[in-house]
């Protein structure tokens, strides 16, 4: 009798364990492409901002790398945004400049979404990779979430001094 018991807690225990492990893998994808979707937004984002600044300020050069930015499809996307980093790191940003100042902050919020990204990919990653959630087909029903490898996005600007102003 008391084995009857002892097999179905285990069962139960088992049960349970395949649930919390299937949840698990379920909001870790959900939160990835979340994650992808806020990274895509602050990516369009400091596009936009790059070309209002290239079209009030600076050249072509900054307008055509935002222009490809904000039109490249999904798989041309990775190399389109290397290349309006490498732009926007070739101008003198003004930081008083409000213009400036809109591309720095949302490259700063880029930078910050896409650390999130891949940081929850990697979770989501790892959790699927696990050989029992592998057996079970947990993640079958996603794609397998993928890193967005840029450039650091984060510019560097010069500091003004406060003695000077």
């Amino acid at each position: 009798m008391w084995w009857v018991v002892g097999a179905t807690v285990l069962v139960a225990l088992v049960a349970a364990y395949l649930i919390w492990t299937a949840g698990r893998v379920e909001r870790l994808q959900a939160r990835a492409q979340l994650a992808a979707r806020a990274l895509d937004a602050h990516l369009l984002r400091r596009a936009a901002a790059a070309a209002v600044l290239a079209e009030r300020r600076y050249g072509v050069e900054l307008y055509a790398a935002a222009r490809i930015a904000l039109d490249a499809r999904p798989e041309e996307r990775e190399a389109a945004e290397n290349d309006l980093t490498r732009q926007l790191r070739t101008v003198e940003l003004d930081p008083t400049d409000p213009d400036c100042e809109a591309v720095i902050a949302a490259s700063r919020r880029l930078a910050l979404a896409r650390q999130v990204h891949t940081d929850l990919v990697r979770d989501a990653r790892t959790a699927r990779g696990r050989p029992l959630v592998r057996l079970l087909r947990m993640g079958r029903r996603h794609t397998w979430p993928r890193y967005f490898d840029i450039d650091d996005p984060t510019l560097s600007v010069p500091t003004v001094d406060a003695t000077t102003r």
